[in-house]
């Protein structure tokens, strides 16, 4: 499992739309993609849970969460071979490790913990719980959102992860991400 976790080494920028469920994180990654002209990697999770629930009527368990780790690597290492100098990350394995950590009593697999913290990311972006709240059949934690946001906050700050906080209309989020992508460019 250890080498499927790991990222390939890509002359790429990496940023990581992160946060709480319902934030806006893949709306972003589609619009800050489609403003770059390049890739973004879907969150597998998503794509995983909705299958799983779809067939069995059964969301996520601890099991599951190895393969969901496993299916978002393989997914930004294969996307980061094509990317227009940038790759935005809807989700990564720091995430997952934050989903497990709240849903599983504050265990993580130390596999997915280790490279949670190895993979290294130039930004994230941690998207604020100030937009509306969406239902869906995963999503559960609505009148949680402020603790949700607290917990992957801490996440990265007890990492010493680059981050920016998103807030405001999906215009004032963009054009501060843009922004900030744009400076990581320049720089490169």
């Amino acid at each position: 499992m250890e080498e499927k976790l790991k990222q390939e080494p890509r002359e790429v920028i990496k940023i990581v739309l992160f946060g709480p469920e319902s934030t806006g994180k893949t709306t972003l990654a589609k619009e800050l993609a489609k403003h770059f002209n390049t890739n973004w990697v879907p969150e597998y999770m998503r794509t995983y849970l909705e299958a799983k629930w779809n067939a069995y009527n059964r969301s996520c368990d601890i099991e599951d969460l190895k393969a969901i780790a496993i299916g978002q690597m393989d997914h930004e290492n294969l996307l980061s071979k094509t990317a227009n100098r940038v790759l935005f990350c809807d989700t990564n394995l720091l995430e997952i490790k934050v989903y497990s950590q709240v849903y599983y009593q504050g265990y993580c697999d130390p596999t997915i913990a280790k490279y949670a913290e190895e993979n290294t990311y130039d930004l994230y972006f941690l998207t604020y719980i100030d937009v509306p709240w969406e239902a869906d059949v995963l999503r559960d934690k609505p009148f949680e959102r402020e603790q949700m946001y607290a917990n992957f906050k801490k996440a990265l700050q007890d990492s010493n992860k680059p981050f920016v906080v998103l807030k405001g209309t999906l215009e004032e989020r963009l054009t501060l991400a843009i922004r900030h992508v744009e400076k990581l460019l320049n720089k490169s």
